[in-house]
Parts: structure tokens; sequence; C-alpha cells
């Protein structure tokens, strides 16, 4: 018998579909991380979205800045140290390891993927999956997932606030990526599956590890009262 210390961070109703979600976002990486290896330049798609936002005001200029800084390490830190406080403070001791080591290996994810994929821009930087954005989605994943939790979401309520966190989140630091020319929209959308794929999968083994650590502990201390 399973006893829990804390809260799950993934509870069963949501594993039936974000399960899939991971699996297909994995997909997506793979084969655009195939599709854009070595490559120093722009597809058609990236081309004619970049287009799109070509001409952005000063003021547009000054969000993306500012959205830009959140996935720097500075004010990455600072999310997650402000995020990992209010888990703290919530008594959701699993969300706050899930935040630590849910963004540290989704952005590790991305780093990677970057030296395997190759893609490059300006001057030889690498550019796949954007990174900045790998750190904004699985941040919004993250706290979704507390949300959802705290407030006892079932699974269609609790699958589309997630996933529309990732969404917001995902969209907002892609945005600004591609406006300031740090990246190609498909590096963007490979940041945006890599923190779909990698974030479920940490959460299980979070709830996992810490389910059994919890039984270890509950089975010492019922050999220690015999």
């Amino acid at each position: 018998m399973t006893r829990r210390s804390a809260p799950v961070v993934l509870p069963l109703s949501l594993r039936v579909w974000l399960g899939p979600v991971a699996a297909l976002a994995a997909l997506v990486v793979v084969v655009l991380g195939v599709l854009f290896a070595d490559e120093s330049r722009p597809g058609r798609v990236d081309a004619r979205i970049r287009a799109s936002v070509d001409g952005a005001g000063p003021t547009w200029r000054h969000v993306a800045l500012a959205m830009d800084f959140l996935g720097e390490p500075a004010g990455a830190a600072a999310l997650v140290l402000a995020a990992v406080t209010g888990c703290l403070l919530l008594r959701r001791p699993r969300a706050a390891v899930l935040l630590v080591a849910g963004v540290g290996v989704t952005v590790g994810t991305a780093t990677l993927l970057k030296s395997l994929v190759g893609r490059t821009i300006h001057d030889g930087n690498l550019s796949y999956p954007s990174g900045h954005t790998a750190f904004a989605t699985a941040f919004a994943l993250v706290v979704a997932l507390l949300a959802t939790g705290r407030l006892g979401l079932g699974r269609t309520a609790g699958t589309s606030l997630v996933l529309a966190a990732a969404l917001v989140g995902g969209a907002a630091m892609g945005w600004a990526q591609v406006l300031l020319d740090a990246h190609y929209p498909t590096d963007v959308l490979g940041g945006w599956c890599t923190a779909l794929a990698v974030i479920p999968a940490t959460a299980w083994l979070v709830d996992r590890t810490a389910d059994r650590r919890a039984d270890r502990a509950a089975d010492a201390g019922l050999r220690q009262r015999r």
C-alpha cells in the first residue's frame, strides 16, 4: 500500500492526457531536430513568421527584452526562487522539487539538443531548440500543475488549465525570441515541445520517488513499533 507524504504533482487523472501529449511533443522535437540539423538559415515557415513581426515598434521591443530577461540566468533564478518559496509556504514540497528538477532537466535537455542538432543563427550561435522558450513553458506547466492540485480540478478542467498555461507561457517567450531575432520560429516550437515532453515525465518521477520514500519510512516505523 502506498502512503503519500504530500499531495501529488501529477494526479492520475492528468496522466491519461498528459502522457500522450508528452510522447507527441517528444516526437515533434525529434522530427524538427532531424529536419533542421546543421542548418544555418530559416525555413520557409520561419521566414514567413519572422516577416509578420518585422517592424514592431520600440515599445514592443522593450516588452520582448523584459520577457527575454526572465529566461536569462538571473531572471530565471529569481522566478524559480520565488515560486519555490510559494510552494513551501503552501506546503507543497513535491511542487517545489518539481520546479527545481523539472526546469533544470528541461533546460539541460534543450542545451544538450542544441549540441546534437547543430542548428545555428547569427555567427554560429546554436539555436535549436530555444532554451528560453523551454524554460518559460516548463515554469508555466509546473505552476499550472500546482494550481490544479490546489483547486482540486478534475481531468478535463485540470488538463485544459495545464495546456493553456503551457501555451501562454511558451507563446509569450517564443514571440519575444522571434521578435528579437534570437531564434527561428521552429526553434521556439522545439523549445515548447521539449518542456511538454520533459515536465510530465519528471513530475511522474518526483511522485514515484516520494511515494517510495514514504513507504520505506512507514515500514521502518512499523518495524520499530513491533
